[in-house]
């Protein structure tokens, strides 16, 4: 679960016009000190993600509340080791958006690390131990090989991509962990 520092809804619990209201979009867990909420109430709109790489492409970083060994792990192998969870969300926000689009940039499969989402001929991917598999809403397909050579439009941030490759490890849905060995 995510937020993006706000609420983007309307009392209807329908999505506003706006997609953020700061720079700090966090994901959390779902389940954290026996805590309820009404989703979609009060002071901000959760939003729900397929997994930890599906969130990290949409320019999310782990949550120094709920998660915070996650987010620590994450701030220390961020590039350049920021300070603060403000340094890397000006960082990340400058990488994400463009326009109010989300920004791509463009890399060779075989550069890129586990957990890195990329877009071909329309479909998302996200890699694992070496494959590509195909991204829905409702989970995952059958891993596609892919040229390692081939240029590909990455989803996740530049900053996310190069802390991934410095180790960082995120949270994958459970039928993907039990069926590979990684």
């Amino acid at each position: 679960m995510g937020n993006r520092g706000g609420k983007i809804h309307r009392d209807d619990r329908t999505l506003a016009g706006r997609r953020w209201t700061s720079r700090r979009w966090i994901v959390c867990v779902c389940a954290f000190k026996g805590r309820h909420r009404e989703v979609w109430s009060g002071g901000y709109t959760e939003l729900f993600f397929l997994d930890e790489p599906t969130a990290l492409a949409a320019g999310h970083r782990p949550c120094f509340e709920c998660r915070r060994e996650d987010a620590l792990t994450f701030r220390r192998l961020f590039p350049g080791a920021p300070p603060s969870a403000d340094a890397m969300d000006s960082v990340l926000h400058a990488e994400r958006i463009d326009r109010r689009r989300q920004r791509r940039w463009p890399t060779r499969i075989g550069k890129a690390p586990d957990g890195a989402m990329f877009a071909w001929e329309e479909r998302a991917y996200a890699l694992r131990g070496g494959e590509a598999f195909p991204w829905s809403f409702s989970g995952y397909g059958a891993p596609v090989a892919f040229d390692p050579g081939l240029q590909v439009d990455v989803l996740t941030p530049p900053s996310t991509v190069a802390t991934l490759a410095a180790g960082y490890r995120p949270s994958w849905p459970d039928f993907l962990t039990a069926t590979k060995a990684f």
